[in-house]
């Protein structure tokens, strides 16, 4: 049966998530979660929660999905032992530390994949679950066939969001609020940038190109269920309680068989919409048709009080018990209780009366027991062994029954804590001493000049799409650089085949070496003989990571353009640490085509598309090379050429410079001024985020 998750931003909305049908609520706690925003919870009241939960068995899933520097670390130790102490039943994890992380202090706690993991294919769920993973949360581009695809041969529990917010961009991959902002959706401090209007080529207030209408799946639910997905997912941890009473109720019902009507689907809009809903991602239909924004309506404040009164000091019985009744004469009364999860709780009364007019009978009995109001449970049976002639009072067997769910309310709420381990720092690794090499990464082919070669870099990066397409490149580098094919950060479980064919084509060509940007190509790239090294997309941000990526055999590691230059100093180099120094940082990969939506056909090898915001800043937008994806840059180059030597004594094996718009006199400018040092223009460049860091 499919679970329902629903969302628990505060102890109001866990309440009205239980009491409207949840099989499981996640929550946040401290500030290692994406929604820092919410209101979170404490530690008295994560324990008031899973007690709550669990004595109406419900799930609780604890959200320590951002990414944690080295500094943090200890303190997200202590998160991930009071989780396992109070009886957390999962922790949802983005950072490749953490999931190292929760298994060496809490082994026995199953670990979910969030879906800041960017996992999107049946290749990226097998490598969560070889790190420990008993669930993937899949990202919400995915279409029913891609979905279908990876839950027929998945290893592990598959998480599918079913409504609410849906980002523009991959989750895990936007970068948008950080660099403009510093507040990073990475760190639980998206600021939505998304949200608001931009124009194409000059600003335009009435425009959101960045802003998709809410999911809503829920006449899907069935479909998703014969798929294989083991949890239908409620976006809004920033949501009131109301909505996440009324969404999760009738999202409850559809999963009970109500059939979903015109009355439902407008109830789920009058609580939250953006100018109504979309399935386009489930239903493969990417498109205009998917954007909306928030509009100001009056609320319905009738569908509102009702949705409270389901949570406000009502319970729903949701819990089956069975009674066992033992009235013998001469013999003190015996009442037992038994649970769905096989717990039994007992009593002793008084001995039975003889009775003097009206004997108790096994119906009345039966009344009584049931009589079960104000409770988490509800009598599904009675089962009696009851003398004749014998009379016990109703206060007396209200008594008992009070008595026998009292102590069947505490064993529930009880906690069978698994092995806890002390926290071990993460062994350190210096790094490289010497100068930092130069390393190149290239969009197209004509940015491969002359003087670009002649700079001898150590690796050159060249998309996988572009190599196969001009295959002369590799006859154009001389013995001091080494060339590595950079695959697309998103390749789902149905484009696999065909990257396979062209990996093999590009193995042919002479190339021996690929970038990646996603946990799901690294297997794949090894199996097919490439030495494998990692790019942003894979965002590290600590040692532990680091030391994962050593396990994996990895050859170097790009770190995360979120980093401080304290952090990447102090970061392990346990594999070979790259750092980006100049180029257009990449903001936003998105399966939903800006260029189309604007005008009506794919444009995407033209002149790149320009994003303008209410700043008149400018975001330019090109194609993710080899697949029909889009990728919206920062408009101002990051620009570190004339500070290079502060990256020295960091242990770094490579500095790189990445070109994307650039033609090839620009490339060139570039070379010469890493050569000779450059001039910084705060009207074309940036610093990005290595001094100021993010929130």
């Amino acid at each position: 049966m499919l679970e329902l998750l629903s969302p628990a931003g505060s102890m109001e909305a866990l309440r009205a998530a239980v009491q409207n049908g949840a099989n499981a609520v996640y929550l946040g706690y401290d500030s290692f979660n994406a929604r820092m925003n919410a209101r979170n919870f404490s530690a008295e009241e994560l324990q008031e929660a899973i007690v709550y939960c669990h004595v109406r068995g419900v799930k609780v899933h604890l959200t320590l999905n951002v990414l944690v520097s080295d500094r943090e670390m200890a303190r997200a130790a202590d998160v991930i032992r009071l989780a396992a102490t109070l009886g957390v039943d999962a922790l949802i994890v983005q950072d490749l530390g953490i999931a190292a992380l929760c298994r060496q202090i809490a082994p026995d706690m199953p670990i979910h994949a969030s879906t800041q993991m960017s996992i999107h294919s049946l290749e990226g769920v097998r490598q969560a679950a070889e790190m420990g993973c008993t669930r993937v949360v899949l990202s919400r581009e995915l279409p029913r066939e891609e979905i279908a695809r990876i839950c027929r041969k998945s290893p592990v529990e598959i998480e599918v969001f079913v409504h609410g917010a849906l980002c523009m961009c991959y989750s895990g991959q936007c970068y948008l609020s950080s660099v403009i902002g510093r507040r990073s959706g990475n760190r639980g401090q998206c600021a939505q940038p998304c949200r608001l209007n931009y124009g194409y080529g000059r600003f335009e207030p009435s425009r959101y190109p960045l802003s998709l209408k809410d999911n809503c799946l829920i006449e899907d639910l069935s479909e998703l269920s014969r798929m294989g997905v083991a949890s239908i997912k409620i976006e809004g941890r920033m949501k009131r309680p109301e909505y996440v009473a009324i969404v999760t109720r009738l999202y409850r019902a559809a999963l009970d068989g109500k059939r979903v009507t015109e009355k439902d689907l407008s109830d789920l809009a009058a609580v939250f919409s953006r100018q109504g809903f979309t399935q386009g991602y489930y239903e493969g239909k990417t498109g205009a048709d998917m954007f909306g924004t928030r509009q100001d309506i009056e609320e319905n404040k009738e569908l509102f009080a009702n949705a409270r009164a389901t949570y406000e000091n009502h319970e729903t019985p949701r819990v089956p018990v069975r009674f066992f009744a033992i009235l013998q004469q001469g013999q003190p009364s015996q009442l037992a209780v038994e649970d769905d999860q096989g717990h039994v709780c007992k009593t002793l009364g008084p001995v039975p009366e003889a009775a003097m007019t009206h004997s108790l009978t096994a119906e009345e009995l039966e009344q009584r027991l049931k009589k079960t109001g104000g409770t988490p449970y509800f009598c599904t049976e009675v089962k009696s062994a009851l003398s004749g002639g014998i009379m016990l009072p109703a206060s007396v067997i209200n008594a008992m029954r009070r008595d026998v769910l009292a102590e069947l309310t505490a064993k529930r709420g009880r906690v069978n804590v698994g092995t806890l381990n002390a926290y071990n720092p993460a062994v350190p690794y210096d790094g490289i001493a010497g100068e930092p090499a130069l390393t190149v990464g290239v969009t197209t082919a004509a940015q491969i000049t002359p003087r670009l070669l002649d700079a001898r870099p150590s690796v050159l990066y060249v998309p996988l799409s572009e190599l196969l397409a001009h295959p002369e490149i590799p006859g154009m580098l001389g013995v001091e650089t080494q060339l590595a094919a950079v695959l697309p950060r998103v390749v789902w479980t149905g484009e696999t085949a065909n990257l396979a064919a062209q990996l093999r084509a590009a193995y042919d060509m002479g190339v021996r070496q690929l970038l990646v940007g996603n946990l799901g190509q690294v297997h794949m790239a090894k199996e097919l003989g490439f030495v494998v090294r990692g790019d942003f997309g894979l965002n590290i941000y600590n040692s532990r990571s680091m030391n994962y990526l050593r396990t994996q055999g990895l050859e170097s590691q790009l770190l995360s353009f979120e980093m401080t230059m304290p952090q990447i100093r102090d970061v392990s180099k346990a594999v070979p640490a790259e750092v980006l120094v100049y180029g257009r940082l990449p903001l936003m990969l998105m399966e939903n085509c800006v260029i189309k939506n604007r005008t009506g056909v794919c444009g995407c090898d033209s002149a790149p598309v320009r994003l303008i915001d209410r700043m008149g800043e400018e975001f330019p937008v090109i194609k993710d090379a080899g697949t029909c994806r889009n990728v919206l840059l920062n408009g101002k180059k990051l620009y570190l050429l004339d500070k290079l030597d502060a990256f020295r004594g960091f242990g770094l094996w490579a500095l790189r410079l990445q070109f994307t718009t650039e033609n090839p006199s620009e490339v060139d400018k570039v070379i010469t001024d890493y050569r000779r040092g450059g001039q910084f223009d705060a009207g074309s460049y940036t610093r990005g985020l290595y001094s100021r860091g993010v929130e």
